[in-house]
């Protein structure tokens, strides 16, 4: 006897469920994981900006006199760096950037001797070159 009592329920619970399903167009719950394109861009074009003023700050920091002095001493030729840090991924070129900034500051602020910061330079200088070594 209970049978017949729950088959009807079912059935409701069933149609129910079917009419939500269908009734729900499929492209709203797709837009919840699509990013505008305008979003996209400007995404892009920050990430482009911060690539770019990290270049910047990793250039201005190895053309110094202090970085031509250890190119001179490590016998490197600053253009190849110059090609190396464009060669960088933007992780290692943001981190390099702020090694940069911070050896500067403290060069600045006295804490860093002139011999301090030429060993700085030419760690970096290994650095870059292990790095574009290693992914050539």
């Amino acid at each position: 006897m209970m049978l017949p009592v729950v088959w009807p329920s079912a059935r409701v619970f069933t149609a129910s469920v079917l009419i939500t399903i269908f009734a729900i167009p499929l492209n709203v719950a797709a837009q919840t994981h699509v990013i505008s394109p305008s979003d996209l861009q400007k995404q892009v074009l920050a990430s482009s900006q911060d690539r770019q003023k990290n270049i910047e700050i990793v250039t201005r920091f190895l053309t110094s006199p202090t970085a031509e002095k250890a190119m001179k001493t490590v016998h490197t030729d600053d253009q190849q760096v110059k090609t190396a840090i464009a060669n960088l991924s933007d992780q290692e070129l943001a981190n390099l950037a702020q090694r940069a900034q911070k050896a500067q500051a403290d060069f600045a602020a006295g804490t860093l001797s002139d011999r301090d910061l030429l060993v700085i330079i030419i760690a970096a200088l290994v650095l870059i070159v292990i790095i574009v070594a290693a992914t050539r």
